[in-house]
Order: C-alpha cells, then structure tokens, then sequence
C-alpha cells in the first residue's frame, strides 16, 4: 500500500508530503482506530464523505472486506487515484464517485470522514443518505475523525442529535493520537 501511495503522491499530491515518513501511523493506523471502537456486521454500507486519497475508507475496506464502501470526493483527480489504489489492491468492496454528498442517492448506515468539515456541515451534507434499516448494535449515523478543541462544533448539534465522543489514544496509546477524537452522531 505504501509503494502505491507513494507513486501517486509523486503526480498528484493526495497526502502531504512530509506525512509520508510517518504514513502508516497518520493515516493506516488512524483510519483503522474506528474498529477499536465499534464491531460492524457484514453487509454494513459506508460512504466515506470528502475521501481524499481514500482514507478512512481504503484501509477500512480492507479490515472489513464483509462491508460495502462509497467513498464521494468533489476533486476528480483524487477520485482518480482512490479508483487506481482500490483496483491495484483488488478491492471488491468499493466506489468512487466524484460528486458531493449532497447530490449522491444510495443509503448508507455509516457516514465516516476525516479532516473535512463541522460536523454541522456533514450532517446537513448527509442526512439524505442515512438508511432507515439498522443492522448494527451501533444506530445509524455519522462517524467523524476529528482533533483539536471541538468545544464549538459539539455544542452546534449537541442538542439536536445523540453523539459520543471516543478518545483514539485511549485506545491507541500513541503521543501522535492526543486530542485525535473519533466523533459519533447518530442519525
């Protein structure tokens, strides 16, 4: 996975560059993290929302081969790049679509992304998509990789959604994950 990561990010710059030497910590292990978390049944359907170079969604599809991923961009050559890594890697178990959440139409029982906007925001981006059938001990909803102060962000939709908050570094005991949260909404 590395070597194809690093081919692509030499033409198109999907990581940054200086993330690469620690590539498997910032972006495998911490797109992995949300299976420390919650155990997802076969047949759960993903969309990764604003996927980039494909994380969570690549490394998840790979732990999870019994699920079904979409991951949706805005940017085409990202897209590009995630369709390439998931074919060469062989991956049965995912889409890429370059279009915005707002205008895709399948149901999904997760929304995950990473490092991509408010949580406000992804929610109104994806309540569309959210599958009323529930098949997870989880309830449908969004699954947000986020870092930092969220003190803003929770109290936007704390009072309109049920969520929870989940410490990465409580689980993964790494200085890299301190104040790297995983984010659940539900639907």
């Amino acid at each position: 996975m590395f070597d194809l990561y690093k081919e692509w990010n030499s033409k198109i710059n999907v990581i940054s560059r200086k993330d690469m030497d620690a590539f498997y910590l910032h972006h495998v292990l911490h797109s992995l993290s949300l299976a420390r978390f919650v155990k997802f049944n076969p047949g759960t359907r993903f969309m990764d929302l604003g996927c980039g170079g494909g994380f969570p969604g690549i490394p998840l599809a790979i732990l999870l081969p019994d699920t079904e991923w979409t991951l949706v961009d805005s940017i085409g050559k990202k897209i590009h790049v995630v369709q390439e890594i998931s074919q060469a890697l062989g991956l049965k178990n995912i889409s890429a679509f370059h279009q915005r959440a707002e205008d895709h139409q399948s149901k999904f029982h997760f929304i995950v992304s990473r490092a991509v906007a408010p949580l406000g925001d992804l929610m109104r981006w994806s309540r569309h998509t959210f599958s009323h059938k529930e098949m997870n001990s989880l309830p449908n909803g969004l699954i947000a990789y986020k870092g930092g102060d969220l003190t803003a962000e929770i109290a936007e939709i704390r009072n309109s959604h049920p969520m929870e908050r989940w410490s990465i570094q409580e689980q993964i005991p790494e200085s890299y994950f301190e104040n790297k949260f995983l984010i659940y909404v539900q639907k």
